[in-house]
């Protein structure tokens, strides 16, 4: 069989229906407008991804037989509240935060010197005096370009108060248009699709349901696990909770690696301030009892219709959306990965199925008889 004849049979399996090319054409199509336009459509992006996260409240407002109206309004009260609360509250003091361990980075290194040097003269077979300079001028590097970093971030975010400015108010109110207007964009949205679209319907369908509890169980795991990270660091009095709060929070969005990332600034953190002693096996036990917590008993609880993927894919699909879209894509790589599969396995039995389907109820397809009658 030559290579031609295998290429033809597999776009005849896979593309033998129009709809199936124009789902296609609208996946690329799509995926090309985030790509090129994505900076640009920036606010209406993120303002559909919270509208998509607040929908669920304003659904079980409305359950409860609340008016629409006003399960719309009290949700996005509620949200204007966090989001003023994040603004004036939680933001700056993260910075100041990151302000003072960036004036103590030099103490730190100073400390992380004196802990090798001491490391060496306890472990002279282990730890030679080569190898611990190779360690300084690992950590030497590293703090510059922290420090080069942290400069940039800060002169650049002076010219991005605009912007910033321009999301706190653009933002919200594209939120509150699609939350009261929903039924009209969506079917305004679907009014421009065709009118047999039986394959996009399946894979819609598959996807709905894992979407919104991913999306909604990944932003109320981000709110328990920092909360609950920040008031445990601030028991134990580790400075920066806030900062590492923030950290630890946000590492739950790379599964298998993202909480092993997230320990290592914690325990330098704590190993610099308290000491390799008592106080810093608390702090680290502390954390391991809530990575445990949330690994075994938040997580099950929040997906209990669990996307099943191999952690192959994930983590594949955390490196490669990351690198196209940075954060979102780190956010949604779950979701979009399961849209994959979703498709490769939709596809080709949503036309199967639709072939079967157009058949004559008595054909002889399948039966191996041709009669049509009984045996």
């Amino acid at each position: 069989m030559s290579l031609r004849s295998v290429f033809r049979g597999w776009v005849d399996h896979y593309f033998s229906d129009e709809e199936a090319v124009l789902l296609l054409v609208l996946l690329v199509v799509g995926l090309a407008v985030v790509i090129w336009l994505g900076q640009m459509l920036a606010p209406f992006l993120t303002a559909l991804v919270v509208a998509f996260l607040l929908q669920g409240a304003v659904n079980a407002l409305t359950r409860r037989k609340v008016p629409h109206l006003v399960a719309v309004m009290t949700v996005f009260l509620a949200f204007v509240g966090v989001l003023l609360a994040l603004a004036l509250i939680l933001l700056p003091l993260i910075w100041n935060q990151l302000a003072s361990l960036i004036q103590e980075a030099p103490r730190m290194f100073a400390a992380g010197q004196q802990m090798l040097d001491d490391l060496q003269m306890s472990y002279p077979q282990l730890i030679t005096p080569d190898l611990v300079q190779d360690w300084i001028a690992v950590l030497s590097r590293e703090a510059t370009q922290l420090s080069q970093r942290a400069l940039t971030l800060s002169l650049a975010s002076l010219g991005n108060v605009l912007g910033l400015l321009i999301y706190l108010v653009l933002v919200p109110i594209l939120v509150l248009f699609m939350l009261k207007d929903r039924d009209r964009l969506v079917g305004f949205t679907v009014s421009l699709l065709p009118a047999k679209r039986d394959l996009m319907t399946r894979v819609w369908k598959e996807m709905d349901c894992q979407i919104a509890n991913y999306v909604r169980g990944k932003a109320t795991e981000i709110v328990i696990v920092g909360s609950v990270t920040f008031f445990t660091f601030a028991f134990f009095g580790l400075p920066y909770s806030a900062l590492l709060a923030v950290l630890v929070g946000f590492s739950v969005l790379v599964p298998y690696i993202g909480a092993a990332v997230a320990t290592l600034p914690v325990a330098a953190v704590a190993g610099f301030h308290f000491g390799l002693g008592d106080q810093f096996l608390y702090v680290i036990v502390a954390y391991g009892v809530i990575q445990a917590l949330d690994g075994n008993v938040l997580v099950p609880v929040l997906f209990s219709e669990a996307v099943n993927l191999h952690p192959v894919s994930i983590i594949l699909a955390v490196l490669f959306f990351g690198g196209v879209w940075g954060f979102w894509g780190v956010f949604f790589a779950i979701p979009l990965a399961t849209l994959l599969k979703a498709l490769v396995y939709a596809w080709p039995r949503g036309i199967k199925e639709r072939s079967m389907a157009r058949l004559p109820p008595h054909s002889d397809a399948g039966t191996g008889t041709g009669t049509g009658t009984d045996g």
